[in-house]
């Protein structure tokens, strides 16, 4: 019986082992990162959370990254659930090609369409927007969200379409007030991995913004200075990029389980 616990308790605590590290750092001066070895800080300080909340490269790049990832998120879902819903009720000539062709634009790495985003938005004025990043990770975010979508509303039976239509119900007030509901589980297991891909996604929202939507990850590569890189300021702001996934994490944790056992996840 113990072993049944060890085990797993050892796991956790060796997946722990770097989060605790990040947030000890946090709480250290640069000097004594670089210095003896030590389990937690021998000279607490919260200066590294006061430069990020005081300063406006910071905090700006925190809003900047909020922004983007949000209005991807809402975008990805928008126009994935009709997409998804005409994938799983109707058949028409080419569709498993077209489902095939809209996967593999996730197939693709984001290198791939970093310089056409860059030439494309500065031409048309989005460059250095927040919007420019949220569109172009749709390009990545809304293949996923259809295909996750797209196996949780085949598993709802067509009969309820069937019933709804019977009963006098439009199209739209069917599916907002009695469809949606059904898949709730699915919309947030899309909305978690949409908002943790466009998140933690690096190349594109650098290459796209210079300096007015600057992304936080852009902004944590950018600490060297003479004396080196500014380490404590680094694991603060690093602690801070964990708490949104936390958040998104906790509240969709059941749903994502729901999504394993469909097969989907």
């Amino acid at each position: 019986m113990r072993i049944k616990w060890l085990v797993p308790t050892l796991y956790i605590l060796f997946l722990m082992l770097p989060i605790y590290w990040l947030v000890s750092m946090s709480f250290k001066t640069t000097n004594e990162i670089l210095g003896a070895f030590s389990l937690w800080p021998q000279e607490f300080t919260l200066a590294n959370y006061i430069t990020i909340f005081t300063d406006p490269t910071w905090y700006n790049g925190y809003f900047n990254s909020l922004t983007y990832v949000l209005m991807n998120t809402l975008l990805s879902v928008s126009v994935a659930l009709p997409a998804a819903y005409a994938f799983s009720r109707y058949r028409f000539l080419g569709d498993k090609h077209l489902f095939f062709w809209l996967l593999t634009n996730r197939m693709a790495p984001p290198a791939v369409f970093a310089l056409p985003f860059f030439q494309l938005y500065s031409a048309v004025g989005m460059f250095d927007t927040p919007l420019a990043v949220a569109l172009a990770h749709c390009l990545f975010n809304i293949p996923l969200a259809v295909w996750i979508l797209e196996g949780f509303m085949s598993a709802v039976p067509k009969e309820l379409d069937e019933t709804a239509y019977v009963d006098g119900y439009a199209f739209w007030h069917f599916f907002v007030r009695i469809f949606l509901p059904t898949i709730a589980a699915g919309i947030g297991v899309v909305m978690f991995f949409t908002f943790m891909f466009s998140w933690v996604e690096l190349l594109l929202a650098k290459t796209l913004t210079s300096v007015d939507a600057k992304p936080i990850a852009a902004t944590m590569t950018r600490t060297a200075s003479t004396s080196g890189y500014e380490l404590g300021l680094l694991a603060a702001a690093g602690t801070l990029t964990i708490i949104p996934g936390a958040f998104v994490i906790y509240f969709v944790r059941h749903h994502i389980a729901k999504g394993f056992a469909l097969g989907r996840v």
